[in-house]
């Protein structure tokens, strides 16, 4: 029989709450420690009012509202790369350089087309 995390044991509602207390506890702790989170957190921010203000179509502000989340969730996933990478071992390997520009680079491709969609829909609007 195969060991089973604790964490796997629970069912229900019980577990649908303590998935969303791992989450805030996820965000607090990006929060925390990411500074690239804060300042895309920011940008979020401000973009989010942004949008919401822009002469649009709900489906407009969903999109450029859409991409600037893509960009958080894409960075808490880099962020969990390199917290796993780091545990791992702090020496420097080239694996663990991969593993940690790939997440990069990920980030960097969500960012040009988050940049891409406001483009495209400002650019429709105001021309």
């Amino acid at each position: 029989m195969e060991p089973v995390s604790e964490f796997k044991s629970k069912s229900g509602l019980k577990r649908i709450f303590s998935a969303f207390l791992y989450s805030v506890d996820g965000f607090k702790s990006a929060w925390r420690h990411e500074h690239a989170f804060r300042q895309e957190v920011s940008v979020f921010v401000v973009g989010t009012l942004i949008a919401l203000i822009l002469r649009i179509s709900a489906f407009e502000k969903l999109m450029l509202i859409g991409v600037l989340m893509l960009i958080l969730i894409v960075e808490l996933i880099n962020s969990s790369i390199e917290a796993v990478v780091d545990r791992v071992s702090l020496e420097r390997h080239p694996l663990s350089k991969n593993a940690k520009d790939f997440g990069s680079a990920a980030v960097l491709l969500t960012c040009l087309l988050a940049a891409g969609a406001w483009g495209v829909v400002l650019f429709n609007r105001f021309y």
